[in-house]
């Protein structure tokens, strides 16, 4: 069947401070969390000026694509829609009835599987087409593609540059932590550990650790672990004289790279005498956005083979009855 267009979906965050509560109220509405935490969350996007970096990011993303597919094809219109703020996908989808497209391919801003960054996004695509009512477009999911070999190449390429940056490092790949019971329904765990070993292998580093970071929820609830914290200090009580962090669960600059990383994580390896540096993450690579394209177009010329690039079937579940399944991410 034709697709007429792309529909590229966000998380979303807040571009002004007077923003950053109501966004915050739209990422935990229906959660239960303290008042108190959500103001502690707020305090770090008004240290970083009010304002989220992923709004701009995922802009420029679509910008970047739609040139890809004008000059490669499929000639396709770009839209964007965010789960937590504008354009919500309500708004996309409302905007792309209007502009007559009936049948469009959604790509999510989220390269591995789990429910919080595959199956959910799915959730909210059906209820913004149920919110928008008959004549909303038909939306079809691409799978994540973490495990696309020219997503590795280009974390190869920025984690070779980073390594030459600092002296004897030792790299570390982080990646968002998500509840223990939501990984256990998900390929999480196995898609950035086969991703992380191929990588720091072609880029010539000697050995490798996946630390999570930016972990919510309450103390007693299992994560997953270790915390990029202890591994940052693990690393020191072993002798490492300096670092390299991957933020490799992300695919352009979130509040979680630019404050938990940039700010908090920096600042304690300098306070334990480690040497820092950051990979830069791949959004804005120009090789990003030809992987995009590629998705598209492979998808627009027929049927997606089975291959183990795709989703199987139950994959990405929630737990029944587990309101941690639906746990709030920052952007």
């Amino acid at each position: 069947m034709d697709f007429d267009a792309v529909l590229l979906v966000s998380f979303g965050g807040p571009e002004r401070r007077e923003d950053v509560l109501p966004f915050l109220d739209q990422v935990l509405r229906g959660k239960h969390v303290p008042e108190a935490r959500k103001l502690e969350v707020a305090e770090h996007y008004y240290r970083c000026g009010g304002r989220s970096p992923i709004a701009p990011a995922t802009r420029a993303m679509v910008a970047a694509l739609e040139r890809a597919l004008a000059a490669a094809g499929p000639g396709l219109p770009v839209y964007q829609g965010n789960r937590n703020w504008h354009p919500l996908l309500p708004e996309a989808l409302e905007r792309m009835r209007r502009d007559g497209r009936r049948r469009a391919l959604a790509l999510v801003t989220s390269a591995f599987g789990s429910y919080s960054g595959c199956r959910q996004y799915q959730e909210d695509i059906d209820r913004a087409r149920a919110e928008v009512g008959p004549g909303a477009p038909e939306v079809e999911k691409l799978p994540p593609f973490g495990l696309r070999p020219e997503f590795a190449a280009i974390w190869t390429e920025r984690v070779r540059a980073a390594l030459a940056e600092v002296e004897n490092p030792r790299l570390i790949f982080t990646a968002h932590s998500i509840p223990v019971s939501m990984a256990q329904t998900s390929p999480y765990q196995r898609q950035l550990q086969a991703v992380c070993a191929r990588v720091a292998e072609a880029a010539g580093a000697a050995s490798f650790r996946l630390a999570y970071q930016s972990r919510s929820g309450p103390p007693a609830q299992p994560w997953l672990e270790p915390g990029l914290e202890a591994v940052l200090a693990e690393e020191a009580r072993a002798g490492a004289r300096s670092v390299v962090v991957a933020p490799i669960g992300f695919l352009s600059d979130h509040m979680e790279v630019v404050y938990d990383l940039d700010q908090e994580a920096r600042a304690q390896a300098q306070a334990l005498g480690l040497g820092w540096a950051r990979v830069a993450t791949p959004g804005d690579h120009p090789r990003f956005a030809a992987l995009l394209r590629a998705l598209v177009a492979e998808r627009a010329a027929g049927p997606p083979p089975p291959t183990a690039l795709a989703c199987a079937a139950g994959c990405c579940l929630a737990a029944a009855g587990s309101p941690s399944q639906r746990a709030s991410r920052r952007a």
